[in-house]
């Protein structure tokens, strides 16, 4: 029996890395596309491992490129397709918000037709996110995926215009196609302009005494955040269910941003306090106050139930970059 064919899209990302590590354990052939960047050193670092073992298979591509789509979908006929490739950075959205609505929104257009009509029977994984949700919050004080959707950042309307998408494929052209509703999930992996990574490296540069304060924008920010490792496992669940759908995936627990430094800071024994300000020029706009997810659909119907707890993966954060530094300095 050959092995199901796998292609990522955003594979050299934080869950495109962990994602592709699941899927090659799990006897796949994984292929991924890679957008080009300047700095050629740091493209595949996440996946570089992988890649070096010729455990997965990696090109170049753009989903604005309707053209890289279709050679590679067509060449690949993959079973299963994963679209992770975006602008994903919600405050940047504001400094960037054509293009990120250009490759969110068009590019996940552009991914959904050459799917159509190069490979209509494999299953498609659209990641769909937590910030579509805006300020609306259910009567409980969680959001589910029957709660309103009303964004506050150009990031959450591109990504809620490819949810709406994704759907309308779906229904247009029986096609299997679900959106993963992902609320914030971190790693030692998040890229360090990502408020957890900064909180992580920033407290090991200050214990180490290497730095004496970490800025950072607004602490009252309220996130459900897991771990990505949790995550992929659950978006590889979402494409074995019996029919397409959309599910929340979330810890069900939700921390501020000064709860994270908290954390953070009590790994070496530091109280945040002293070395954490607040720059305004890392506020957004229109700020987004509180997210909670409600997963109990998926956790029921897909038997998904997360390993890490909010402890475990701040902890996993912060030791990755004590490495990091020691590994630097000894």
């Amino acid at each position: 029996m050959s092995k199901k064919k796998a292609f990522i899209t955003g594979v050299s990302g934080q869950d495109g890395s962990y994602l592709a590590e699941y899927l090659v354990e799990n006897d796949y052939e994984v292929y991924g596309m890679i957008r080009r960047h300047s700095v050629a050193e740091s493209q595949e670092a996440r996946i570089d491992h992988l890649v070096s073992k010729g455990l997965i298979n990696t090109d170049y591509g753009d989903l604005l490129d309707s053209t890289s789509l279709y050679k590679l979908l067509g060449l690949i006929k993959p079973d299963e397709i994963y679209n992770l490739g975006a602008q994903s950075h919600v405050r940047i959205s504001f400094d960037v918000p054509q293009f990120t609505l250009q490759t969110n929104m068009i590019g996940t257009l552009n991914l959904l037709e050459a799917y159509r009509s190069f490979c209509p029977k494999a299953r498609f994984y659209q990641a769909s996110s937590s910030e579509m949700f805006g300020n609306e919050i259910d009567e409980d004080g969680c959001q589910r995926e029957t709660t309103p959707m009303k964004p506050t950042s150009p990031y959450g309307c591109s990504k809620l215009a490819a949810y709406c998408i994704v759907r309308n494929y779906r229904n247009s052209y029986n096609l299997y196609a679900s959106n993963g509703i992902l609320f914030n999930h971190e790693s030692p992996r998040r890229g360090e302009n990502f408020v957890t990574a900064k909180i992580a490296r920033g407290v090991v540069s200050i214990a180490k005494k290497l730095s004496k304060k970490l800025e950072l924008g607004n602490l009252d920010a309220y996130r459900d955040w897991g771990h990505s490792k949790d995550y992929v496992k659950a978006m590889h669940k979402i494409l074995q269910h019996h029919e397409p759908d959309e599910f929340v995936i979330s810890s069900m627990e939700t921390h501020s941003v000064r709860d994270f430094c908290a954390e953070a800071f009590g790994y070496f024994g530091l109280d945040y306090k002293d070395y954490v300000t607040q720059n305004p020029k890392f506020m957004r706009p229109e700020e987004l106050t509180m997210l909670k997810g409600d997963s109990s659909k998926a956790r029921n119907a897909l038997s998904w139930e997360p390993e890490y707890d909010f402890k475990a993966l701040v902890k996993d954060m912060v030791s990755y970059w004590e490495k990091c530094y020691d590994d630097a300095y000894d």
